[in-house]
């Protein structure tokens, strides 16, 4: 008796590596940055090897104590935020959390966090030392923060600013830039990213939000506002994404609202190179290597064998 075997022709393959400017990531799923803790938490439950990459939290120059408790809670589709920005500094993220990452096959992009232009600089000067990073995203979207974030994103020219002292700064590695979603024009803010030397945009972080507690009149979370996001926030950013993607040539990374297999799809049909998974990880930690392991099928379902075949496909035709 003879055994039949199902060959499968290259044409047939799916390919799922997907290219970020200079980076070529083995798949599109990136964890968001904020949401995976430092990557090394989360290294006993998911295999950091079968992600894409991996965005740590904000680093800030110096250490970061984060808003008071509680600092989540549940809204309707979706979670509200306020954490701060809690983390370690960039000389502690140097000496204890970038050593643990280098042992893993997985591309490592550094959000980078200050309080004025100075720190960005400074949080770049360091980085550029050491080895075990692909790339910086230059958060400038922050919503939960007293000062810093948001006052950079909200504005072309202050954008322009930030971006063109990162860009300066980070010599050797691509420059991300993290933009917000509340502005008057996506498409201006993406423009100017991109003229001061943005490599790629990652679109966008969390929504200004709050929720109240009637039984004591005050806010759910520590903070009187926080950050909203989750599935809720999925079609306002999908029309971000494809807004910029007409504005700019630089690639795009969508971010908001991303579960399944399937919305990754939907980010790439508008424009997306690439995606970040944030708040599913909080209730699913290991949904980041779930999507991934899921995106083949998916892009079976729609005939496609890349991501860039599926992007080619549909963006000039939306709109």
């Amino acid at each position: 008796m003879v055994s039949s075997v199902t060959r499968v022709s290259p044409s047939d393959r799916v390919d799922l590596s997907v290219q970020v400017g200079a980076l070529r990531l083995r798949n599109p799923i990136i964890t968001a940055g904020g949401t995976f803790g430092y990557g090394v938490e989360f290294a006993h439950l998911v295999d950091l090897n079968k992600l894409g990459g991996i965005v740590t939290k904000g680093i800030s120059r110096d250490p970061i104590e984060g808003a008071p408790a509680p600092r989540v809670c549940e809204t309707a589709s979706g979670m509200l935020n306020a954490v701060g920005l809690q983390n370690i500094g960039v000389e502690d993220f140097i000496k204890t959390k970038l050593p643990v990452l280098q042992n893993y096959n997985t591309t490592v992009i550094v959000n980078v966090f200050g309080y004025c232009l100075e720190d960005y600089v400074e949080v770049i000067h360091k980085l550029e030392d050491v080895e075990g990073i692909s790339a910086y995203e230059l958060n400038i979207s922050c919503p939960n923060v007293k000062q810093g974030g948001m006052q950079f994103g909200a504005s072309p020219s202050a954008v322009v600013e930030v971006v063109g002292a990162g860009r300066k700064a980070a010599a050797k590695r691509p420059l991300w830039v993290k933009l917000m979603p509340l502005v008057t024009d996506i498409k201006e803010i993406a423009r100017a990213a991109e003229s001061a030397g943005a490599d790629a945009l990652t679109i966008a972080n969390t929504y200004p939000a709050m929720a109240i507690d009637l039984k004591t009149g005050r806010s759910k979370i520590g903070n009187p506002t926080g950050g909203l996001s989750g599935p809720a926030i999925k079609p306002i950013t999908l029309r971000l994404v494809w807004e910029a993607r007409r504005a700019v040539e630089i690639p795009i990374l969508g971010l908001g609202g991303i579960e399944t297999a399937e919305d990754v799809l939907e980010y790439v049909a508008v424009g997306a190179s690439a995606v970040q998974v944030g708040t599913a990880s909080f209730a699913d930690p290991r949904s980041s290597e779930r999507i991934a392991g899921r995106l083949e099928g998916a892009l079976r379902e729609v005939k496609a064998f890349t991501v860039s075949e599926l992007r080619d496909r549909y963006t000039p035709e939306i709109g």
